[in-house]
């Protein structure tokens, strides 16, 4: 553990889900981990124990479960949730499959879910937001998904001039049709503001959407304000040991906040000149004002408290990163490449780098629109940086 994760409290210490298994974090909250075959091996999945009406007996309702994100399509995730379903569904069924954003590993399974779970009497749907429904629908559909000739003359024009890796890069055209075969053809929109009431009986409870930017084109957090309290009130700074009880505030966070690694922020060919960092930077601040002792549910890493601490502590790192390159630019004209061993000290495998490249440049990017940094296309093609 370093020494900004001590600042983090992990209610659960090192206990993590067995595959194929759940462990409960709050009542009516279990908390799933699903392997990946990148260098972030892992992603967390939430099951909320849930009701909904039934369509076919008015004033009745349908017990079940609503999932939150659903690992990459791949026969070895599929089993996974073949083993939840058999062992901790308690036999009820999916309601409803809601995804924080379009990235592969949350939404990579979100059709087969829906198709699974879907009954003459209920139809399980895809509950997301607008952009990145129709980002999916687009990039899972895609001839040139994530690669292809046009991203590897963006990468070119900001200093990527390895022969090998721009081939590979424009032989790159189905990465996320791999991940993500298909995407349900109709879905529930998710948007800033928007709640959803989701629980069972008294546990009923509403989430409140949260959107970000910068990581992903419009991903969805949920809050739950603290419900009735089952015990002792708690107060304001409280940190349980354990699982939570209702009166905890809860947030699944996607990736927007994560507690061990900071959340890539990148800058691609379909939007060249965005300014993904100061959209990320402004939508990390929109969780200052939840209680302090809300408990985090990352996509990425364990549950834990601190939730303010690790918004300043997002805040330190990418200050010191803007400062880092603000210094390199200061000695020469710069391009995104040139930015990436300032900002990575460690050996990047091409997939790596493609991340690392689109995270330098929204970097310099930030700097740019901050008036900070001017651009110029120099005579070989190559975006570089300068100081104004």
């Amino acid at each position: 553990m370093n020494h900004l994760e001590q600042q983090l409290h992990y209610p659960l210490g090192e206990t993590l889900p067995a595959s194929g298994s759940a462990i409960e974090v709050a009542p009516g909250i279990k908390w799933l981990r699903m392997g990946l075959p990148f260098a972030l091996d892992h992603i967390n999945l939430w099951l909320l124990r849930d009701e909904i009406d039934s369509l076919e007996t008015p004033g009745e309702t349908i017990q079940g479960w609503s999932v939150v994100d659903c690992c990459i399509s791949r026969p070895e995730s599929k089993a996974q949730w073949e083993a939840i379903f058999a062992t901790e569904l308690e036999g009820l069924p999916i309601l409803r499959v809601i995804v924080t954003h379009m990235h592969p590993d949350h939404i990579g399974l979100a059709h087969w879910l829906c198709e699974r779970w879907t009954t003459p009497g209920h139809l399980c749907q895809l509950w997301i937001s607008a952009t990145d429904f129709n980002a999916a629908r687009v990039a899972s559909h895609s001839t040139t998904s994530f690669g292809g000739e046009a991203a590897a003359r963006f990468f070119a024009a900001h200093g990527l001039v390895d022969a090998d890796s721009l081939e590979k890069i424009r032989a790159r055209t189905g990465y996320y049709p791999a991940l993500v075969p298909d995407v349900p053809g109709s879905y529930v929109r998710l948007m800033d503001g928007k709640t959803i009431r989701i629980g069972a009986g008294k546990a009923r409870a509403d989430w409140h959407c949260i959107s970000g930017y910068g990581h992903a084109p419009e991903h969805i957090a949920l809050y739950r304000a603290p419900t009735a309290p089952d015990g002792p009130a708690r107060q304001q700074g409280d940190v349980d040991s354990g699982a939570a009880s209702r009166s905890t505030p809860v947030l699944i966070s996607g990736d927007m906040v994560l507690p061990r690694i900071s959340t890539n922020v990148s800058v691609y060919d379909l939007e060249p000149e965005a300014d993904a960092l100061t959209l990320f930077l402004e939508s990390i601040d929109k969780f200052l004002p939840l209680p302090a002792d809300t408990l985090v549910l990352p996509s990425h890493g364990k549950p834990f408290y601190g939730l303010h601490t690790r918004v300043a502590q997002l805040h330190d790192h990418h200050r010191d990163r803007l400062a880092e390159v603000v210094e390199v630019c200061a000695m020469r004209p710069t391009s995104a490449a040139d930015v990436i061993p300032v900002m990575f000290k460690r050996p990047l495998d091409l997939h790596q780098m493609t991340f690392a490249m689109g995270e330098a440049l929204a970097h310099l990017h930030a700097l740019w629109h901050a008036g900070q940094l001017t651009r110029r296309l120099h005579d070989d093609g190559i975006y570089r940086f300068s100081p104004v």
